[in-house]
């Protein structure tokens, strides 16, 4: 099944992808951002988890269990810039801005902008086709809440 995801995902022109692989690529994103500074704290995984349940309308065991996919997914997915620009090529803007402004949650979460998360955010949201005000707006729009 994830290797299908990942073979679809690194097509040299990717398709638009099914709902539920939607699902998969945008949380593996989140994932690989909260591994990004070599600690994936329980407050990111948490993060993640509620990420999933206000974009997907889960409930929590249907959240953690889709993390869990996005988790090994992120695992065995190629460098983020062939797998960004797969989603990008696959997702909607306006999807892709409530992609980065979740991002940002999981950054914000631990209370600390480490130098690796910031690079890994300026390096997505890039290949995500978001500009940096959109993003820096999402990130905005994450630390009033």
């Amino acid at each position: 099944m994830f290797s299908d995801l990942l073979r679809r995902l690194t097509a040299p022109a990717p398709e638009q992808l099914p709902e539920t692989d939607a699902r998969r690529a945008l949380g593996a994103l989140l994932v690989r951002l909260a591994r990004s500074d070599g600690d994936y704290a329980a407050v990111e995984i948490a993060q993640i988890d509620r990420s999933l349940m206000k974009r997907y309308d889960l409930n929590a065991d249907e959240a953690a269990a889709l993390r869990a996919e996005c988790e090994a997914i992120e695992a065995e997915a190629p460098d983020t810039v062939r797998f960004t620009r797969a989603i990008k090529d696959a997702v909607s803007y306006d999807h892709r801005l409530a992609v980065i402004e979740a991002m940002w949650a999981v950054v914000m979460a631990d209370g600390a902008r480490e130098d690796e998360e910031d690079s890994m955010m300026r390096m997505t949201a890039s290949l995500l086709g978001v500009s940096d005000m959109d993003s820096n707006r999402a990130r905005l729009n994450v630390t009033k809440s």
